[in-house]
């Protein structure tokens, strides 16, 4: 009977386009709950499948196809999964304002998700580099920073040249995310050169504060209240005014 009531979701779903969010995690839910896969629901929703492909906010977002419907994350009745927020960082942090800022952001999180920072030793060079030892030293750093990540993991890489974002767009890109089966979402801030290609290219999207040169120490800052101000964006509170 609930696979019954499963392939009449997905019937209906793929006649309406998807369009609506709550519907899509209900849907997702009733995947999950009655271990309905991927094949059948292929096989039962026919071409409309084929069709769909969810555009949210920007294109970094385009590659959330229905797969990320049926991921394996636990879902519960209500369509939340459990959230981790990562952060992969180069460098200790030793400014002491800096980490209580920190701290409080962190801990105003942790009603939301599982939220963590992790260090990775920088690479010491002296202030004057050539081209290829400024590679070397961000290849060394980004190998750090590659090995704390897991293939799960959805990472947004900092980046001057990556993509700008007011909170309310990146507020509903948390959301979007979380709803569509990405529980392990990664930020990754590179050292005083920046990141290196690898860990750019295993970036999922690119994402910039603008075009000011900000401490490194100060980003980690700036992107904890970022992420804290999008769950009370999504929660409609007086926090973002």
């Amino acid at each position: 009977m609930c696979k019954k009531i499963a392939l009449f979701v997905a019937e209906v779903a793929g006649i309406i386009g998807f369009a609506l969010v709550d519907c899509e995690r209900t849907f997702s839910t009733v995947l999950w709950k009655t271990n309905l896969t991927l094949d059948n629901f292929q096989k039962n929703a026919g071409p409309k499948i084929n069709s769909y492909v969810h555009k949210p906010v920007d294109n970094f977002v385009d590659n959330l196809l229905i797969s990320h419907l049926l991921c394996t994350d636990k879902i519960t009745l209500e369509g939340k999964s459990e959230l981790n927020i990562k952060l992969v960082v180069v460098g200790k942090l030793k400014e002491k304002y800096f980490k209580q800022g920190i701290a409080e952001y962190a801990k105003r999180l942790s009603r939301f998700c599982k939220f963590q920072i992790i260090e990775v030793p920088d690479e010491k060079a002296p202030e004057s580099l050539s081209q290829a030892e400024m590679d070397d030293v961000m290849a060394k750093e980004g190998s750090r920073i590659l090995a704390k990540i897991k293939d799960r993991e959805y990472v947004y890489a900092l980046a001057i040249l990556g993509k700008e974002r007011s909170s309310e767009a990146f507020a509903k890109e948390i959301a979007d995310l979380t709803t569509y089966g990405h529980s392990d979402i990664t930020f990754v801030i590179g050292g005083s050169l920046g990141l290196s290609k690898e860990v750019l290219d295993r970036a999922d999207t690119q994402i910039s504060f603008g075009k000011f040169t900000l401490p490194h120490q100060l980003m980690r800052l700036v992107l904890t209240e970022q992420i804290y101000r999008a769950f009370m964006i999504n929660e409609g509170s007086p926090y973002h005014k």
